[in-house]
């Protein structure tokens, strides 16, 4: 059974950007978002790739879509909470390092 994360509450959201997620993630009232342009398909495909390796290592999985050719959206929340907890800020984190 896995256990429910608590939701982060808006200042408690603020504080967590600053020190997690960068600034070109997209904070929405549930998720963060953020897009990057590669340099052709197969470097879209090679970064999903290293992103999954991270998801399954933290055992959060974000919402990935390819679209065109060469455009990477992630999609980070955690739906069991209804909004984002403290691992969407550390996968965000996580995939900044990448």
């Amino acid at each position: 059974m896995r256990t429910r994360l608590p939701s982060i509450g808006d200042d408690e959201a603020m504080g967590a950007q600053d020190t997690q997620a960068g600034p070109e993630w997209t904070r929405g009232a549930d998720a963060l978002t953020r897009e990057w342009t590669l340099a052709d398909f197969p470097a879209a495909l090679a970064f999903v790739n290293r992103v999954g390796e991270l998801a399954e290592e933290q055992g959060h999985h974000p919402d990935i879509l390819i679209h065109g050719w060469n455009h990477v959206r992630l999609t980070l929340s955690t739906h069991s909470s209804g909004g984002l907890t403290e691992a969407d800020e550390r996968l965000a984190a996580a995939i900044d390092a990448l």
